[in-house]
């Protein structure tokens, strides 16, 4: 997942996708939607938020999110096990 943060972070939605595209966990899910908001594919980046069970959230929020995401696959780092992350 870290991987894939970087790419988003750079705005590299290509690179993170090839990632993330068979990651069924809730992290995976999440960034998935964000790939696809950051891609301009708004359905997709609903149904992909929809199945990581989170609020779609605003274009304009895009960085947030990935800077959230990037938190929560470090604390699930940390813990050393795959969780649900927090809204």
């Amino acid at each position: 997942m870290e991987e894939a943060v970087r790419h988003l972070e750079r705005g590299d939605w290509q690179a993170a996708h090839a990632l993330v595209d068979d990651d069924e966990s809730p992290l995976g899910r999440w960034a998935h939607g964000i790939v696809h908001l950051l891609e301009g594919d708004v359905a997709n980046a609903r149904y992909w938020y929809q199945r990581a069970q989170r609020p779609l959230p605003r274009a304009s929020e895009v960085k947030a999110e990935i800077a959230a995401l990037a938190a929560a696959a470090a604390a699930i780092r940390g813990s050393g096990h795959e969780a649900s992350p927090v809204r």
